[in-house]
């Protein structure tokens, strides 16, 4: 279901010059545009990376605001500084010579009222330094010119003076931060980033701070200096490596640290360790604060066999009226401690069900009767039945059920009595896009391209209209918005070798875009709903010229058909997919990118890439307390065949190979995986920044028939899922690894159950 998006080796490369050549040819001629009081302000953010000293790369943001009369059409001119280049930009056509680049608007985002705002952006490449672009003309008027109201802002310079590029810090000091920014008005301020990430503030020059905490490792350096203007303005410099050295104390982790507990229920923390232990470690729970919250169990051996994956304590609330709370520290010799705050809230004091950070904390999720029924018919099946899965509406007639598969209102219901007074979590996959499934045909959808009307009045408002009954506003609804679509566009439409016509189709009409928009803003407006977008995984956006980019585009559908990011919380990876969570025998690196399995991909793995991600959606103005979700239920892959240590192998393939978990043939291989197992199990909070570990995709599930099957479902026969193809530009041209005799789409495939069951990790 999930195509890989990238090219290999050299074509990678022509394709890009190609996409380049395409665009170049295709916009030679720019309206000429004049208007009685044009106006306008650039704000231009852009995030670098370092790949050799002296030479990276970076994604520019930019955000147009028309400050002048309402214009129907706009083209955007600048220059960049001396050493950058254009690779290649979205959300505009783009044109580029030698260093002067041209934005010319889109049929969906030449329209601007007064006032109004458009984003669009760009990869680039840099050389020497990195500065940013500091003057800009729209429709042929210089932005922040008479008649613009804009004072003539121009970005703020920056300079990063401490630490030195190299520096080495002993674990435990602190590390000095040390800029000098100047601004044609006046410096906010400059803020200090570790590894893209803001750590520090000053807003006043001399600009200083001092990071403390920095792990021990290998990291980068930046300054961010922002200006005063309106809009405000900034310029980041280029990054500076630097590391810390020493032995890192081990830790004890929990996850999630704070619970919520109504009286006479519980909830559950895993506790686990940073590192693998020599010996056995005890771990001791105190606690501090009521004796109506208990943990059990309140002490914990650690082995070299569990220390990863944790034990789950349970927190129990004794029946009571009056609000409870309790603090347990987990402690042991040699370790930093952890601690988990335990409330038990007064009777009446906040409704029936109050909107929480993470919907999984404190709560159990619903189990799929349906999917259920099918596991215990299995031989062996009852050992994961009991699992939560994701309830998939893929088509209009889902919403109703049928006599063989259940509603959604009669899910609901089934829901409240799993839920038994307690919270629970029930997990809906929105997936009913016009044009939906653009680069794949085994899950094309029953909507046109051009059906944006039905979407929205024949499958979103009667999901909406069922999801906001009272009686159900106990539950917590999580809505997983429309897989496989907006990443899509980045990657699959004009220029790119995968591209195909449908995806330019949907990038042109904006029907992706508008459709993830109204489906956000109408289930958001419901409050116990919690809305996760799909975005992809590491093995399709993980490259440079894809991570930025999409994650500007996912912002622009949270600002789309009256949606906003306040409505989102947060992001679900690998959703039906088979990327390993861990690839603990891999370090990424200057030398492993270069291997045919990683293929200069800056990500091996979900979880660091799910991590990494989402920093880079807060810093595209998604809130800074988004969560990931990550679907574990297909990526366990155990066996026989998984590895258990690093391959010592001279030749660099080979050692990859030899060494990663993930066994595809390809990172582009998506359907019915041969091999294939089981992965973690649902839990919350396992890790920083993720929200749950959950099983989406119901295993057991085909992902594509293995030959055409008439059917009335709108579901094409994709050569993906054939074992005999010999493959395409999206997966290398490799062999496709997909197991024989497969059903549609969605339709139960005992030999891949029986599969994963078989490698499952951990095993069953």
């Amino acid at each position: 279901m999930l195509l890989f998006r990238r090219l290999t080796g050299r074509r990678r490369v022509a394709a890009l010059v190609g996409a380049g050549a395409l665009v170049a040819g295709a916009l030679v001629a720019i309206p000429s545009v004049a208007f009685a009081a044009p106006g306008c302000a650039v704000t231009y953010t852009a995030s670098t990376w370092t790949e050799s000293p002296g030479s990276g790369g970076f994604t520019a943001n930019i955000t147009l605001q028309n400050t002048g009369d309402p214009i129907t059409s706009w083209n955007l001119g600048f220059t960049l500084p001396s050493g950058q280049s254009f690779q290649q930009g979205w959300s505009a056509n783009w044109t580029s010579s030698g260093t002067a680049l041209t934005a010319t608007s889109l049929s969906y985002n030449g329209t601007l009222a007064t006032g109004a705002s458009t984003g669009f952006g760009f990869n680039g490449r840099w050389t020497g330094s990195y500065s940013s672009p500091t003057s800009f003309t729209v429709n042929g008027t210089t932005c922040g010119g008479t008649g613009g109201g804009g004072g003539g802002n121009t970005a703020p310079t920056v300079s990063l003076s401490t630490p030195a590029s190299g520096a080495s810090f002993t674990s435990g000091t602190a590390i000095p931060f040390a800029a000098t920014a100047s601004d044609d008005s006046a410096v906010a301020r400059v803020e200090f980033l570790v590894d893209g990430t803001v750590v520090g503030t000053d807003t006043t020059s001399p600009y200083s701070f001092s990071a403390t905490g920095v792990t021990v490792g290998s990291h980068t350096a930046a300054a961010r200096a922002v200006d005063n203007g309106s809009p405000a303005l900034s310029t980041t410099t280029a990054t500076r490596p630097f590391t810390v050295t020493g032995t890192a104390q081990p830790t004890i982790i929990a996850n999630p640290t704070t619970l919520t507990v109504a009286s006479g229920g519980s909830g559950t923390s895993n506790i686990r360790l940073s590192a693998a232990p020599t010996g056995n470690v005890t771990v001791a729970l105190t606690r501090a604060g009521s004796t109506a919250i208990t943990a059990t169990p309140s002490t914990i051996t650690f082995t070299t066999a569990n220390w990863q994956t944790g034990v789950s304590v349970s927190f129990a609330a004794a029946t009571g009226t009056t609000a409870a709370t309790s603090t347990f520290t987990a402690a042991a010799t040699g370790y930093v401690s952890a601690q988990v705050s335990v409330t038990r809230p007064a009777a009446g004091g906040g409704g029936g069900n109050p909107r929480v950070d993470n919907p999984y904390s404190g709560a159990r999720v619903y189990n799929n009767p349906d999917w259920r029924a099918r596991a215990m018919a299995e031989s062996g099946g009852s050992r994961i039945a009991n699992q939560p899965t994701g309830v998939w509406i893929d088509r209009i007639a889902a919403i109703a059920g049928s006599s063989s598969a259940m509603g959604v209102q009669a899910h609901l219901n089934a829901a409240l009595t799993q839920a038994a007074g307690q919270p629970l979590v029930i997990q809906f996959v929105i997936y009913d896009l016009p044009g939906r499934d653009c680069a794949a045909l085994a899950s094309n959808g029953e909507l046109g391209a051009t059906e944006i009307g039905r979407y929205r009045s024949e499958y979103i408002d009667p999901i909406a209209a069922i999801l906001a009954d009272p009686a159900y506003a106990s539950l917590r609804i999580v809505t997983i918005i429309e897989i496989d679509s907006l990443p899509n566009l980045v990657t699959n439409t004009n220029g790119r070798a995968t591209a195909t016509p449908q995806c330019d189709t949907m990038l042109q009409n904006c029907n992706y875009v508008n459709g993830v928009g109204y489906a956000l803003a109408k289930l958001g407006a419901i409050p116990n709903v919690y809305n996760y977008i799909d975005a992809a995984h590491h093995g399709w956006i993980g490259w440079d010229d894809n991570f930025g980019a999409t994650a500007t585009l996912l912002a622009q559908a949270a600002n789309a058909a009256g949606a906003t990011p306040a409505v989102v919380s947060g992001f679900i990876t690998n959703t039906a997919n088979y990327s390993a969570l861990r690839e603990p025998f891999i370090t990424v690196d200057d030398t492993t990118r270069t291997s045919h399995w990683i293929d200069f991909n800056r990500y091996n793995d979900e979880l660091t890439f799910a991590q990494a991600f989402r920093t880079r959606l807060v810093s595209a103005g998604f809130p800074s307390n988004i969560g990931m979700l990550i679907d574990t239920s297909r990526n366990g892959w155990g066996g026989a065949n998984r590895p258990t240590a690093a391959s010592t192998a001279a030749d660099l393939n080979t050692r990859i190979d030899a060494s990663r978990i993930d066994r595809r043939i390809h990172k582009g291989n998506w359907c019915n995986q041969s091999g294939a197992g089981l992965g973690e199990r649902p839990q919350a909070a396992p890790a920083a920044g993720i929200d749950a570990y959950v099983w989406i995709k119901p295993p057991g599930e085909s992902d594509g028939s293995s030959s055409q099957i008439p059917n009335d479902e709108g579901k094409g026969f994709d050569r993906m899922c054939d074992p005999t193809y010999t493959g395409n530009a999206r997966n290398g041209n490799s062999m496709t690894g997909a197991l024989p005799n497969s059903p549609l789409s969605g339709a139960w495939f005992p030999a891949q159950f029986q599969q994963l069951m078989a490698n499952a990790f951990p095993a069953l």
